[in-house]
């Protein structure tokens, strides 16, 4: 119950039941209540989390996921805006507390278990359970082998229970499965037939595995270097492979010879960086290699009897180049928000540059001249954010998107550009798109636009003037989010939140997909939940296809309810989360391999030079970050010594002063230019090692 005082009568909000316990599947009603005062005034509902158990305007409510979740009621204040998600809404609030059971469980089945391991082999257990509703899930179960001689066996969970804990001030959802996981390690001892068996309540399954004999009688270990033979130290950061070759006792190769690698570090005790400094590095069952501390490293290799080992000197990667300032093109007004270079079809270079929560102006600058950057149009659209700015190929169009139009018809707004100083507004398109567009990617005559953050619709464009929606790509599940797409070969690879990354075939693909008719090909989860921006590119230095990916989020600031970047109040944000590197030279079996974490901040959007190999990260209120990505990508590219640059953007008349906030990084002809949420356009630059001089560092 919510009392609030009103005019000359108390208004008071209930709701009935006052809380729900339900399984998954299920669904109920909740009922709401006002008296006192305006009686007639609407009553909202929402879910705290949306994802795990929905209610719609009418009050049903429907259980998606097991857990303890929260339901709202709010009848807002006469001429106010709720926030939705805010304890400190203007009105009347009551929560409702909801209790999602899980669903009954059906089945229990092993998954991808071989039937017939050699001795000394360790393989992962994966363990397959199926609900009533055939929807699988993701369980612990116990693990036993019989008889114990010839096999041991080794449980991990239960690792998680619905949440893990990513934040002191976030619970995080977990996937609602993960199956890449391992529940737990068979490890084969000696020959036998041995049953594996896995129990969770009533469900029990079995696995027959046959171990056989091993072999092995002597083992020999190489390692290559990007593919060449290993020779000298390497760096920090370099992925170096080690490959066994094992023989039986007549010197006859064993081709699926099982090899288990351990490793052994020896710090270089003489560096600061070092020393107790832990993990110095790692080898993955494959054989791959990676060390973040330099050091000494011994490598080993072992199968059934025989072992082979190698040692390696791992140095300091040093790859760190001084930044310098070029030029600052100010904002101090309002927030400013993603910007985009690019060479006008009069060959001068310019810079459009969005605005965050003012009055819907895009801004445009003369950049050719980076030391003296010049703001020389401006356009204002029916929005209160331009958030995201995108120029064709060709330099001829714009698209800028909007948020929090007057009327709620929102969508984005194609610009002829040929002129920079005189933009023109060719078309609007806003159909269907009254929740905001939020990011955009232009690709071959087609927008595809991020619409209300559930779903992206593709926008023939090839007409500026005339552009007609063509297709859509949407999650039906409630609570989907998606933020952002980038499209690359005919694939589009969405930014999906708390889905993690999502494939789409959009033309290239190979399963029937076009802009016309978009069709998913697979997702990759990211624990964090936060999965805010992408990046495909091909690795020219490692001939390996990564996608890159970016958290965004904002803790919360105890000072100021809610996780939210600090725009009305003028305090300075603090973000965080880090860059996921994930292979995908396997579409249908991508990892997760690397990252990139700065501590204590979190970025938002990136840029790839393939070229030069460097990654070009705006790290919010870590500034602007560049790193090393040449070679294989393995480990944690921070600790690796990976960072080439990093500088910070404080203006002292900033929208907030002295608070670097990076938006946005675009390299172009040798200038890194960047946008700040607080303090407008950017230029600097890196300065080349034989250039280096102490005037050169900032």
């Amino acid at each position: 119950m919510a009392p609030l005082p009103g005019a000359g009568q108390e208004r008071e909000l209930t709701v009935a039941p006052e809380s729900l316990e339900m399984r998954v599947g299920q669904t109920a009603t909740i009922a709401a209540t006002l008296s006192g005062g305006d009686s007639g005034s609407r009553v909202l509902f929402f879910s705290l989390d949306p994802t795990d158990v929905s209610v719609s305007h009418t009050g049903i409510v429907t259980a998606h996921r097991a857990g303890d979740h929260t339901l709202v009621a709010l009848a807002p204040t006469a001429g106010t805006t709720p926030g939705f998600t805010r304890a400190d809404d203007p009105g009347l609030r009551v929560e409702i507390p909801v209790r999602v059971l899980p669903s009954e469980l059906a089945s229990l089945r092993f998954e991808g278990l071989p039937d017939r391991i050699r001795v000394g082999a360790s393989v992962p257990i994966r363990v397959l359970a199926e609900d009533t509703g055939a929807e699988p899930r993701d369980v612990r179960p116990e693990l036993a082998i019989s008889p114990p001689g010839s096999a041991a066996v080794t449980g991990f969970g239960p690792l998680f229970e619905g949440t893990y804990h990513a934040h002191p001030f976030y619970d995080r959802p977990r996937p609602p499965t993960y199956l890449a996981e391992a529940a737990g390690v068979l490890r084969a001892l000696a020959p036998g037939a041995v049953t594996l068996t896995a129990r969770l309540g009533e469900l029990v399954t079995e696995a027959q595995v046959e171990i056989t004999d091993n072999p092995v009688r002597s083992l020999e270990l190489a390692a290559t270097l990007a593919g060449a033979p290993l020779s000298g130290p390497v760096r920090t950061g370099d992925v170096v492979r080690f490959s066994p070759a094992a023989a039986d006792a007549s010197g006859g190769a064993v081709a699926d010879a099982p090899v288990r690698f351990s490793l052994e570090s020896h710090p270089d005790p003489s560096r600061f960086d070092t020393v107790g400094a832990g993990a110095p590095a790692q080898i993955l069952s494959d054989g791959r290699f990676v060390a973040e501390q330099p050091g000494l490293y011994v490598v080993s290799a072992a199968s059934g009897p025989s072992r082979a080992e190698m040692a390696l000197t791992v140095v300091p990667r040093d790859v760190g180049m001084a930044i310098e300032f070029v030029g600052h093109a100010p904002v101090r007004d309002r927030a400013t928000s993603d910007l985009w270079i690019w060479e006008g079809v009069d060959g001068r270079d310019y810079a459009a540059l969005g605005t965050w929560n003012a009055d819907g102006h895009a801004l445009f600058f003369d950049v050719t001249d980076p030391t003296d950057m010049r703001r020389i149009a401006e356009v204002q659209v029916d929005a209160r954010t331009v958030n995201d700015v995108k120029v064709s190929a060709d330099g001829r169009t714009a698209v800028i998107t909007r948020e929090g139009a007057s009327n709620r018809r929102n969508g984005f707004v194609i610009l002829d550009v040929s002129d920079p100083r005189n933009p023109e507004i060719l078309s609007r398109f806003d159909d269907e798109m009254t929740g905001g567009v939020h990011n955009v990617f232009f690709h071959e005559g087609h927008i595809y636009a991020i619409n209300n953050g559930s779903r992206w619709d593709v926008v023939n464009a090839e007409d500026p003037a005339n552009p007609f929606r063509v297709a859509r790509f949407e999650d039906p599940r409630p609570g989907r989010s998606v933020h952002d797409v980038w499209v690359h070969d005919g694939i589009a690879f969405q930014a999906g939140n708390t889905d993690g990354l999502v494939v789409v075939d959009v033309g290239g693909g190979g399963m029937g997909g076009s802009p016309r008719n978009p069709v998913e090909m697979g997702r990759l989860y990211q624990l964090t939940g936060w999965n805010h921006a992408v990046w495909p590119f091909r690795s020219r230095s490692a001939d390996r296809f990564y996608v890159v990916t970016g958290d965004e989020s904002h803790p919360v600031n105890p000072r100021i309810p809610g996780p939210i970047i600090s725009w009305e109040e003028r305090m300075p944000s603090r973000a965080m989360g880090f860059i996921h590197i994930n292979e995908f030279d396997d579409p249908e079996r991508p990892v997760e391999i690397a990252r990139y974490r700065v501590p204590e901040a979190g970025p938002h959007n990136l840029w790839i030079d393939y070229d030069e190999d460097l990654m070009y990260v705006a790290y919010f209120n870590g500034g602007l970050r560049v790193v090393d990505v040449s070679g294989e990508l393995v480990g944690d590219l921070y600790r690796q010594g990976r960072e080439v640059a990093k500088f910070y953007s404080d203006d002292p008349q900033g929208f907030i002063p002295n608070a670097p906030f990076v938006w946005g990084p675009q390299p172009h002809k040798g200038v890194i230019f960047f946008s700040d949420f607080n303090s407008g356009l950017w230029a600097v630059r890196l300065v080349p090692r034989e250039d280096r001089s102490p005037s050169a560092d900032r």
